[in-house]
């Protein structure tokens, strides 16, 4: 009488294919997830030219940068209300990493 199942070896090489394929989605999904975010970053940029631009047709003027490294980060919440827009607290660094956007 023959047994039934799978021997060691066809259950490494169905483990190894797994471990490749896996492999191949992740490498995908991090670039996917590069694009979605560089994707925001010019979404973000298009949204305060659109805004800048309404708040000119408005006054007439654009808004006038009044903020320094040490009272950035009120001076843009202010900035980004008078525009009215929910724009990212720190537009100068990735969200994701806290660094400063590279190309």
């Amino acid at each position: 009488m023959k047994k039934k199942g799978f021997t060691l070896i066809e259950l490494l090489v169905v483990v190894a294919i797994i471990g490749v394929l896996a492999t191949v989605v992740l490498g995908a999904l991090g670039d996917a997830r590069g694009k979605a975010r560089n994707a925001k970053r010019q979404l973000d940029i298009k949204t305060i030219q659109t805004a800048l631009e309404l708040y000119y047709a408005d006054n007439g003027t654009y808004p006038v940068r009044s903020w320094t490294s040490s009272n950035y980060a009120s001076t843009w919440s202010a900035f980004s209300a008078q525009l009215g827009l929910d724009l990212p607290k720190d537009p100068l660094n990735d969200p994701s990493t806290g660094h400063a956007y590279t190309p």
